[in-house]
């Protein structure tokens, strides 16, 4: 009689266990779940790894881009690698390009990785040496290190750190140079 008795009680711990799972299941799927923004239209180039779209920056997720006043190499041989890096990204960036992102970063631009058909314009920029890797692409940086491929070509100095060594000559570091990147006329990644 008693092992009777234990079977219904069995049965309702067993269903309120899989019910609690399945609750937490779902909270867990909901907090995992990103609200992912698919952008179209017609992009402009602010720099070799910023977009913009309707007033809003986009910034390519994985790369970092020489400077716009950025120059590489050394003596005689040096090159405008900013501008030449921007330009490129405009190639790359056509009609029909679709860009997803659902973070942001510091600066509140949201970060995007973009598609051309089948081409990412971001691997196509550090395959091309256009850019380095920045969390991401580091197998394309390291053909592009190789193959002695566009700022790889020479001397230069990491995006990173030219900005940080001209935000110190600039008087970036000051309380104005970072109301000034707040503002949107910021040189960080």
């Amino acid at each position: 009689m008693a092992i009777l008795r234990r079977r219904p009680r069995l049965w309702r711990d067993a269903v309120t266990a899989f019910a609690l799972i399945f609750f937490l299941w779902l909270i867990a799927m909901k907090l995992q779940q990103r609200n992912e923004e698919v952008l179209t239209g017609a992009f402009s180039v602010v720099d070799g790894d910023t977009l913009a779209l309707s007033g809003e920056r986009l910034r390519l997720r994985g790369l970092d881009a020489p400077e716009m006043k950025q120059s590489c190499g050394s003596g005689d041989a040096t090159w405008p690698c900013g501008q030449i890096a921007s330009a490129r990204l405009g190639q790359l960036i056509e009609s029909g390009t679709i860009c997803r992102g659902g973070e942001r970063d510091r600066y509140r631009r949201l970060l995007v990785t973009c598609r051309v058909g089948a081409l990412d314009p971001a691997a196509e920029m550090v395959r091309e040496g256009m850019a380095v890797s920045y969390g991401a692409y580091a197998s394309e940086e390291a053909k592009a290190r190789l193959a002695g491929r566009g700022i790889w070509g020479g001397d230069f100095i990491r995006p990173a750190d030219w900005r940080r060594v001209h935000a110190a000559m600039d008087g970036d570091s000051d309380m104005f140079g970072w109301l000034r990147r707040l503002f949107g006329h910021e040189d960080q990644p």
